[in-house]
């Protein structure tokens, strides 16, 4: 795919405009990549980033040169770290799909949700292990040894604990665009 780009970047029909286009598209599809998400997603998101108007599956298959299965896809993960959204109006009865161009929302969401998803896995599981690990320590059937073992995890889980304390504050401030500037601050949807 990025060689797909860089060929568009270099076709003498491009405008100037065009080129620089898609370069930066191939740059936020970088800079996604560094953040877990597939190159040929950010490579997505950025098309419907520059895009003036609702794209249909169609439209960016086409574009993009990928598969119906893949497409559909990058567009699903797209939408659940809402970077896009689906359209209520159809087009030739057809979903249309806009790409949210809003920096501070994505950053919000894409980082929001990603993060939530951790401190909900390591919280439940930290909720789970610790009750034991006290029930191990306090046990008169448990080796001292066992039981210093167990004191040194449950010390770094309740360390562990109060990082994901701060993460979850921090999270809800993110969301409620407290580290933004007011002038940008996103809407909650």
């Amino acid at each position: 795919m990025e060689k797909e780009i860089n060929e568009i970047s270099s076709d003498p029909s491009r405008s100037r405009q065009q080129e620089l286009r898609a370069d930066m598209i191939e740059a936020i599809a970088q800079t996604m990549d560094l953040y877990g998400v597939n190159h040929s997603f950010g490579q997505l998101y950025g098309v419907m980033y520059f895009e003036d108007r609702p794209m249909t599956l169609e439209e960016m298959k086409n574009d993009m040169n990928m598969s119906k299965s893949n497409m559909s896809y990058a567009v699903r993960s797209l939408m659940e770290s809402r970077m896009i959204h689906k359209l209520d109006e159809k087009r030739d009865r057809k979903d249309q799909y806009q790409a949210d161009t809003d920096y501070f929302r994505t950053f919000q969401n894409f980082f929001g949700s990603r993060l939530q998803r951790e401190i909900d896995v390591m919280t439940a599981s930290m909720e789970e292990v610790i009750p034991e690990l006290s029930e191990i320590i306090l046990s008169q059937h448990t080796t001292a040894e066992e039981r210093e073992s167990c004191l040194r995890d449950l010390y770094k889980l309740q360390h562990a604990q109060q990082y994901y304390k701060w993460l979850q504050h921090f999270v809800s401030e993110l969301q409620a665009g407290s580290y933004f500037p007011s002038s940008t601050a996103p809407q909650n949807e």
